[in-house]
Parts: structure tokens; C-alpha cells; sequence
């Protein structure tokens, strides 16, 4: 009886597996194939002759290299950003009381309840006033620091100890040298955990690049990649080489950070 449950929880787990690894293995074959729309079904794309000359359209046309290192330079900013304030406000709502503390939090708490879509307008006109359209500050200011990061450090921190930092503190140490030289080390898995979070987020993120941005100079990947779609017919060949490319970092992130992801997820639950 044992064996047939394990056999059938391996069967359900290669199933979901499956499902999860389907669609990339068609975005990369899709990608492989010369004007894969000529194609009615789906063995005719499999079995049609492999190109690479999709990827190679799409890395010299005239702007992806610009999309990509947009891409690259919002979601890095925006990464080490959250970091830092979120570990600084994190840490003041784990280890300070304050008056309004608790009202403050709760606020911090309702807004990762408010849908990105409530703030476009609000958060468009106050862009525009700034005159921050089409700049850099548009796609990164807004978003250093995010609710939930805050909300995952704090919690974080609350679990871990504070010894280490009252040994510090009698022995003369500041806020800010505490802060940096203890805490950060300390918190170091679940900081991994949110930059992994913050940079993936940023790097698919589509809305308000699209919103923000009217010029080429500026556009992120996603929204350069959305160009690919025509109003009579869909270039699918250069746009899944697009997609492929733009998903490479994502796959080397994982694949270098997995551990670190694993230890900053369940970090959480081995603690007694």
C-alpha cells in the first residue's frame, strides 16, 4: 500500500512537472522554427527544421539590446533598493517601539491588499507632474521600497534574537553599525529571498513600464517585446526567440541562487 502511494504521489509530481516545463519547451521550439505560423498543427512545428536565425533577428534589430540593458539596469537598482529600506524599516518596526507603531504597520500591511490596477492613474498623474515620463526615475523611484518586503523582513527579524545586539550595544556599538555588521549578515537568507523576488518582479514587469514610457529609449524588454504583437498577425518566430532570450537571466538566477532560495523559505520553519 505504501508503494502504490509513493507511485502515485511520483506520478502526480511528473504530471505537474510536466505542466510547468510544457511551456517553456514550446516557446523554445517555437523559437527554432522559420515562420512557425504556416504551421497547422502541432507535429508540423516539431517536426519542421531548426533555425537559429530568429534569435539572431531579434538580438540585431535595431532596439532589443537597448530593452535588455533597461531591463537590467531598473531591476538592479530596484533590487538593491529594496534591500536596503526595506532592512532599515524592517528593522524599526522588529526591534522599536514607537507611538503609532502599530497603526503604521497595519497601514503598511493594507496596502500589499490594494491591486496594482487602483493606483495607474493616481500614480501616472503624479509622474507626469513630476515630469517624469519617459525618465528612469518613473520606472524606479516608485518602487524601492514594496510593502511586502517590509513585511517580510520585519517578520524575519521578529523570530531572530536580539542577544547579539545588546552585547553590541553594552559594548558601544551604534544603530548603524549594529545594523549593518549584525543584523544584515544574520538576515542574509531572507534578503536573498527578496532580492531574488524583487529583481524577477521587476525584470517581468510590463503595466507601468508601459505606462510610463512612450519613447524606445526607455522601454523595458516586456514592452518591447509586446511590439512583436501586429494588429493583422503575430510574429511568434521572433517573439518567443525574445522571450527566450529575456528568460535567461531569470534561469541563471535560479540556477546559481538555489540554495539560498531554499534556506531563505523554509529559514522560517526550522527555527524552534
Amino acid at each position: 500500500m505504501a508503494a502504490l502511494k509513493r507511485s502515485l504521489i511520483l506520478v502526480l509530481l511528473l504530471v505537474v512537472a510536466a505542466g510547468m516545463v510544457f511551456p517553456m519547451a514550446w516557446m523554445l521550439i517555437v523559437s527554432l522554427r522559420e515562420n512557425p505560423e504556416q504551421f497547422g498543427t502541432f507535429w508540423q512545428v516539431v517536426q519542421a527544421p531548426t533555425t537559429w536565425m530568429n534569435y539572431a533577428d531579434a538580438w540585431r534589430s535595431d532596439n532589443f539590446l537597448i530593452y535588455f540593458a533597461n531591463s537590467a539596469l531598473v531591476a538592479l537598482v530596484v533590487t538593491a533598493g529594496n534591500v536596503v529600506f526595506c532592512l532599515w524599516t524592517g528593522y524599526a518596526f522588529a526591534r522599536r517601539r514607537f507611538q503609532g507603531s502599530t497603526l503604521l504597520f497595519a497601514t503598511v500591511l493594507g496596502v500589499l491588499m490594494v491591486p496594482q490596477q487602483v493606483i495607474m492613474i493616481p500614480l501616472y498623474r503624479l509622474m507626469a507632474q513630476l515630469g517624469w515620463i519617459n525618465t528612469y526615475w518613473a520606472l524606479i523611484v516608485p518602487w524601492l521600497v514594496t510593502p511586502f518586503g517590509i513585511f517580510l523582513v520585519r517578520q524575519y527579524l521578529q523570530g531572530m534574537p536580539s542577544d547579539m545586539e545588546d552585547a553590541a550595544r553594552i559594548d558601544g556599538a551604534g544603530e548603524w553599525y549594529i545594523l549593518f555588521r549584525i543584523v544584515m549578515p544574520l538576515a542574509r537568507p531572507v534578503l536573498t529571498v527578496l532580492a531574488i523576488y524583487t529583481f524577477l518582479s521587476n525584470w517581468n514587469s510590463f503595466l507601468f513600464p508601459f505606462l510610463f514610457t512612450n519613447d524606445e529609449a526607455h522601454r523595458t524588454l516586456p514592452v518591447g517585446l509586446a511590439f512583436y504583437l501586429g494588429k493583422q498577425s503575430i510574429d511568434w518566430g521572433h517573439l518567443m526567440a525574445g522571450a527566450s532570450i529575456s528568460a535567461i537571466p531569470i534561469l541563471v538566477l535560479f540556477a546559481v541562487f538555489q540554495k539560498r532560495i531554499i534556506e531563505g523559505l523554509t529559514a522560517g520553519a526550522l527555527k524552534e
